[in-house]
């Protein structure tokens, strides 16, 4: 692509107004069609979610634009894929441009597994839409039925032909735009040839030769290094602070605008020194202590605004609950957790007279470029959001405060200037997964079918809180808290706590009813799907071979959320000294037509390592406000140490559309681990983490369930 940008962002410019080949140069472009409900906030012509474009260039070039971002989980290379595909052509030849706010369709944010559900329908109907179009031009340039001809290999040529014209001639000295909608015939998942078969991107040997360029690693001419002063802890107020010393230091440049307070130095290492020396005074804000947040968040609703409620009546629960013959009434919990990505918090901010361009690692570059935009009291279209490669999100790069506050620093020295979180600040000043309470009460009847369920959470949300049995009589709720604690979204979110509490007490249930695990599920379930992937993970885990032996368990788990269907069987060993190791963990995901089976088969395996660490230790301590372990030596991730052997198997559903990955492959671990230790040691575990000293106490440290008359 030529260097430039366009007189406005695209998206908010009328599509016969956009300088698509000043920028592009000579060749096709191929856009999505603008319906009148998709115009998106602001005015502009792309539709909210899943827009897209696309250039074939005389050169040969193909790029193609998409809202999504790529934080790690890599979707560049499966939308890249089913671009290939559409216009059969070889991987390498596609570029895929993402996130940038000034030439790609406006979207709402890489989260909630929607990058597959939301972009890679339009990057199929416009690439779909270029290849027809090149074959009408073929047919044109030869004056034949277009039924005659085929697109392959990058040419159009005469079926049964080996050699044809090639994209680039066709398109040379063309400057066309064709617009198509989501209705553009598609080729079908069972036909796909590149698609959904083993593939190996060759761009990803840049992620571990270290080739690959993050937002950490930006370099800008005349750069200069900036850090903030940060509050000890959250809510607190700044009274004064003394800059006197170090704003007579050599190259270090004092911004202090209200609260904002940050230096600006020549490399990291002064910036965060410097801003070490500033003698502050704040004001505290009274925050409850970790002992005392349950209470706090029972006894603290709020509206909870941009948070999802769902609410379920069924039937008469309550009525049924007293009269079922076995009956479990518990309180599960979880705690904060925190993101911890490889990359923390970066953002490069240079401004260009008036306009400012920012790089910065966010899921949401469109809502970050608003963001800036007001807290500069600018014009949107001024700013430009740009995201580089960037090192892990897990929905903890939502928002666009390192972008506001290194565009901040770079308009007080007029030189461009990087802003990157040291380790302890992304602890301390990042937000949480909401800490989870959720009281359950179940019954089912002599014969194991589930009769009544009442299931309350509070606070975390409602993913996945909906259950996938049949139940006649249900009240199925969640309700909102003011935690004092920022928390925010999360990889999964409330999914893994509301499937950790469902799925142990269906264990539960299945005990007192004397029957096992598995023949309980089948029976109670209500989704086919969720059914033919509890089956494959049965027959992939050898679950019904399982030899017991002392100090060992095996316990199953299942799920649904954001159209994908999950089953993991976890084995553990607890030895004499109660301490744990989990040996295995098998998964079955099924996302309906997987794409790049490759990377979805690494997700399934990244996400049961992620989920393996709140299963076990991981936990956010804090009180007063303050954040107590923000560093990796006293937050515990998983270690390779940790690490069970993982299987991952994928059950390829070509008949459906392609869903998300990112997410539900961690929400069965926790509860197949937790049913693990309890078919090994007789004890249930109802909070997570289940033993962050690695240790599962004795019979009657905690309660066993109870059996009611």
């Amino acid at each position: 692509m030529k260097e430039g940008r366009p007189r406005r962002p695209w998206e908010r410019t009328d599509p016969a107004e956009r300088e698509y080949f000043d920028l592009l140069g000579d060749g096709l472009v191929v856009q999505l069609l603008a319906r009148p409900q998709g115009i998106s906030p602001g005015g502009g012509w792309s539709p909210p979610v899943g827009g897209a474009w696309l250039h074939l260039g005389a050169d040969g070039a193909i790029e193609a634009f998409t809202g999504k971002v790529e934080v790690g989980q890599g979707t560049r290379t499966a939308l890249s894929l089913a671009v290939a595909e559409e216009l059969k052509i070889p991987l390498d030849r596609v570029v895929l441009h993402m996130g940038d706010t000034d030439l790609c369709p406006w979207d709402m944010g890489t989260f909630g597994s929607r990058s597959m559900p939301d972009a890679l329908p339009p990057l199929r109907a416009v690439a779909a839409g270029a290849r027809q179009t090149l074959v009408d031009l073929a047919a044109a340039r030869r004056g034949v039925d277009r039924k005659s001809l085929e697109a392959g290999d990058g040419e159009v040529r005469t079926r049964g032909e080996t050699t044809g014209i090639t994209y680039a001639e066709l398109v040379r000295g063309l400057r066309q735009v064709v617009t198509v909608g989501l209705d553009t015939p598609v080729i079908s998942a069972s036909s796909w040839v590149q698609a959904g078969h083993p593939t190996v991107d060759p761009r990803d040997e840049d992620v571990v030769t270290g080739r690959r360029i993050y937002t950490s690693d930006l370099h800008r001419p005349g750069m200069l290094y900036g850090a903030l002063l940060f509050p000890p802890s959250y809510g607190a107020r700044l009274l004064s602070a003394d800059t006197t010393e170090v704003g007579r230091r050599e190259g270090i440049t004092v911004v202090r605008d209200g609260d904002f307070l940050g230096v600006v130095a020549r490399n990291p290492r002064e910036a965060h020194r410097a801003v070490a020396q500033i003698r502050a005074e704040w004001k505290a804000v009274p925050q409850p202590s970790e002992a005392e947040i349950e209470g706090y968040l029972r006894s603290h609703p709020s509206q909870g605004e941009g948070w999802d409620l769902e609410k379920r009546t069924v039937g008469d629960a309550e009525g049924n609950l007293r009269k079922s013959p076995i009956r479990v009434e518990e309180t599960y919990r979880t705690a904060y957790l925190a993101h911890t990505p490889l990359e923390t918090r970066a953002a490069v901010a240079e401004w260009e007279g008036e306009r400012l361009s920012v790089w910065v690692g966010t899921q949401t570059p469109f809502r970050a470029r608003k963001y800036v935009a007001e807290g500069l009291r600018i014009p949107e279209e001024d700013v430009r959001v740009r995201v580089p490669a960037t090192g892990g999100g897990f929905g903890g790069k939502h928002g666009g405060d390192v972008a506001l506050a290194a565009a901040r620093l770079a308009k007080a020295v007029g030189k461009p200037v990087q802003l990157t979180f040291h380790r302890e600040e992304e602890f301390r000043h990042g937000y949480f997964r909401p800490m989870a309470i959720i009281d359950v009460r179940a019954g089912a009847d002599r014969e194991g079918h589930l009769v009544a369920w009442t299931f309350h959470n509070v606070n975390a949300g409602a993913a996945a809180l909906l259950p996938p049995y049949r139940i006649p009589h249900q009240m199925v709720d969640n309700v909102l808290s003011d935690s004092p604690l920022p928390q925010g979204p999360y990889r999964s979110l409330a999914a893994v706590a509301n499937n950790f509490a469902r799925e142990s007490v269906v264990d539960e249930l299945a005990a007192l009813s004397g029957r096992d695990p598995l023949s309980f599920r089948e029976q109670n379930l209500g989704d086919d799907r969720l059914l033919d992937v509890l089956h494959l993970a049965v027959e992939k885990s050898g679950w019904k071979d399982w030899v017991p032996a002392k100090g060992r368990g095996h316990g199953l788990a299942i799920g649904h959320e954001k159209q994908g269907r999950l089953a993991t069987v976890a084995e553990v060993t607890v030895d004499a000294r109660r301490k744990v190791r989990v040996d295995r963990l098998v998964s079955v995901f099924e996302a309906g037509a997987v794409v790049h089976p490759e990377n979805l088969r690494s997700q399934v395996e990244g996400a049961a390592v992620m989920a393996l660490g709140g299963a076990l230790f991981e936990a956010i301590h804090f009180d007063g406000g303050m954040i107590l372990n923000p560093r990796l030596s006293e937050y515990r991730v998983p270690r390779f140490s940790d690490l069970p052997r993982i299987e991952a198997h994928l059950l390829d559903r070509k008949d459906l559309p392609p869903a998300g990955g990112g997410e539900t492959p961690l929400i069965a671990v926790a509860p197949a681990i937790g049913n693990a230790l309890f078919d090994a040691t007789g004890v249930r575990l109802r909070s997570l983490p289940l033993v962050p000293e690695g240790t599962v106490p004795r019979p009657g440290g905690r309660r066993s369930p109870k059996r009611h008359p």
